[in-house]
C-alpha cells in the first residue's frame, strides 16, 4: 500500500496541470472583455483570425483530442463547430477557408463563451480520471492556447490599425517607457558586442519538461567564432536607417526583399506613420530606446548589411539564452496593452526573453532524426518546415512562463503583424 507522502506527491502534478489549465482559459477569456461581438467578429487579413475564432479553436482543441477521443460517451456541444474551427488538421477532415472566417458572424462571442465554460467543466472534471495519453494532450493544448493568446494580441492589433479613428483595445494613459524617454536621451547605453560560444555545443530540448517536437532531437551543432549583440536593436538605430536610405538601396536587400519593397512600397516598420504608431492604446509616439518591433525577416536582414553586421543563427542564439531566465523579461501576465519597452537591465544580454521576437537567419527545417508525431497531433510543426525563419526569445505578448532557450518560432519571411524585432550577430 503507498504511503500518504506518496499519495501526495502524485496528485500533485495533477492539480498544477489543472490550476495552469484553469489560468489559461482565464486569461483568454480576459482578453475579450473589453470587445464587442463586432470587435471580435472581424477579420483584417488572412494571415489574422477574429478574437472569436481563437476563443472557438482552442476550446475545439480541447473537446476533439481530449474530451471527444478520451472521455468515453462524450457528446461533441454542437456537432457542426468541428468544421467552423478546426484550423489544417486535414486528418479531422473539411473544414472552412482561413481567410473567410471573419465571416462567421454565428456563433455569437456570448455563443462561444458557453461552449468554452461547457468544455472547461468538462476537462476539469475528467482530469482525475484521464490516461497519461490524455493528460499529455491537456498540457500540449495549454501551450497551444497560449500560442494563440499572443496571436489574439496581435490579431487584435492589426484589426483595430485598419480603423482610421484609431481605436483602442485598452483604454490607457502614455505607457511608463514612452513618458521617461520621448524627446530626451533616455540613457540607453551603446550597443556592445559578447562574445558566443563556440565549438562543438548540445542544442535542443534537453527533456525534462515539455517542449514541441520540434525543438528536438537533442544535438550537436558547430559554432564558429561571434558575437552577438548585447540587446536587440532600437527604434533609434532603425530611424538613423531609414534617414540613410535603408529602404531604397537595392544593394542591402535579398532579390525576393527587394521585390516585396517594391511591390508593398514599404517604407518603414508596420505601424508607423509620421513619428508616432499605432499600439494596443491606440497612436502613440515612439519610443527611441525600445526594441524596433513589426519588421519582416527581409527588413532585418537589410538592416543587419546596412549595419555591417548579420543576423544570428538559431543555434548562436540557443547558445546564449541557455543560461538565461526564460521567466524574466516583459512577458504576458495579464489581460492589457503591451509594447515593447527599453531594456532596464545591466546584464551583458539584455532581453533575451520577452520584449520582441528576434529574427536568426536560420531556415525553418527539421533537426536530423526528427520525426512527426502520428495522427492529426503530428501536424502540429512538422508540415510547415519549409520557406519560413525561426525566430527566438518571445515577446511582450507571449505569456509568462510559455517560453525556454531551445523554443522555434517560425515565421514566412514577409510577415511582420507580429511582435518581431531583431538582434545582430557578428564573426569576430
Amino acid at each position: 500500500m503507498a504511503s500518504r507522502t506518496d499519495a501526495s506527491n502524485r496528485t500533485d502534478p495533477l492539480d498544477e496541470l489543472a490550476r495552469r489549465f484553469a489560468a489559461t482559459r482565464c486569461l483568454s477569456r480576459d482578453l475579450v472583455a473589453t470587445l464587442s461581438d463586432a470587435d471580435a467578429s472581424a477579420q483584417s487579413m488572412p494571415d489574422a483570425s477574429p478574437a472569436k475564432w481563437h476563443l472557438a479553436h482552442t476550446t475545439w482543441f480541447f473537446e476533439t483530442f481530449v474530451l471527444r477521443d478520451h472521455l468515453p460517451g462524450y457528446r461533441l456541444f454542437d456537432t457542426r463547430y468541428a468544421y467552423l474551427f478546426n484550423s489544417y488538421y486535414e486528418a479531422e477532415g473539411p473544414r472552412h477557408a482561413r481567410p473567410h472566417r471573419g465571416l462567421l458572424t454565428r456563433p455569437s462571442l456570448d455563443e462561444v463563451c458557453i461552449w468554452r465554460a461547457h468544455v472547461d467543466a468538462e476537462v476539469q472534471t475528467a482530469l482525475p480520471d484521464l490516461p497519461p495519453a490524455a493528460l499529455a494532450l491537456v498540457e500540449l493544448g495549454i501551450h497551444h492556447e497560449q500560442q494563440h493568446q499572443e496571436l489574439l494580441l496581435t490579431d487584435l492589433k492589426h484589426l483595430f490599425a485598419q480603423n482610421p479613428l484609431g481605436p483602442a483595445v485598452w483604454e490607457q494613459g502614455a505607457i511608463a517607457s514612452e513618458v521617461a524617454q520621448i524627446c530626451a536621451d533616455s540613457g540607453q547605453g551603446a550597443l556592445q558586442w559578447v562574445k558566443g560560444a563556440e565549438g562543438v555545443i548540445p542544442v535542443g530540448d534537453v527533456g525534462g519538461g515539455f517542449a514541441f517536437d520540434c525543438e528536438g532531437p537533442r544535438h550537436d551543432a558547430l559554432l564558429a567564432q561571434h558575437a552577438l549583440a548585447s540587446r536587440p536593436v532600437s527604434n533609434r538605430e532603425w530611424q538613423e536607417f531609414i534617414a540613410d536610405g535603408g529602404y531604397h538601396a537595392s544593394a542591402l536587400w535579398l532579390s525576393d526583399g527587394w521585390a516585396w519593397v517594391q511591390a508593398e512600397d514599404i517604407q518603414g516598420p508596420a505601424y508607423w506613420r509620421e513619428g508616432r504608431h499605432f499600439t494596443l492604446s491606440g497612436w502613440r509616439e515612439i519610443d527611441p530606446a525600445a526594441p524596433v518591433t513589426h519588421i519582416s525577416f527581409f527588413e532585418a536582414d537589410a538592416f543587419a548589411t546596412w549595419a555591417g553586421a548579420r543576423l544570428p543563427t538559431e543555434f548562436e542564439w540557443e547558445a546564449a539564452a541557455v543560461a538565461l531566465d526564460p521567466l524574466g523579461g516583459q512577458q504576458l501576465d495579464t489581460a492589457g496593452p503591451v509594447q515593447p519597452r527599453a531594456a532596464s537591465d545591466d546584464t551583458d544580454l539584455q532581453q533575451m526573453f520577452g520584449s520582441v521576437w528576434e529574427w536568426t537567419g536560420s531556415a525553418y527545417r527539421p533537426y536530423p532524426g526528427f520525426r512527426a508525431a502520428p495522427g492529426a497531433v503530428g501536424e502540429y510543426n512538422g508540415k510547415f518546415m519549409s520557406g519560413q525563419f525561426v525566430l527566438r526569445g518571445g515577446s511582450c505578448a507571449t505569456p509568462r512562463g510559455h517560453m525556454r532557450a531551445s523554443y522555434r518560432n517560425f515565421f514566412y519571411p514577409h510577415q511582420r503583424w507580429q511582435f518581431t524585432g531583431l538582434r545582430l550577430a557578428k564573426d569576430l
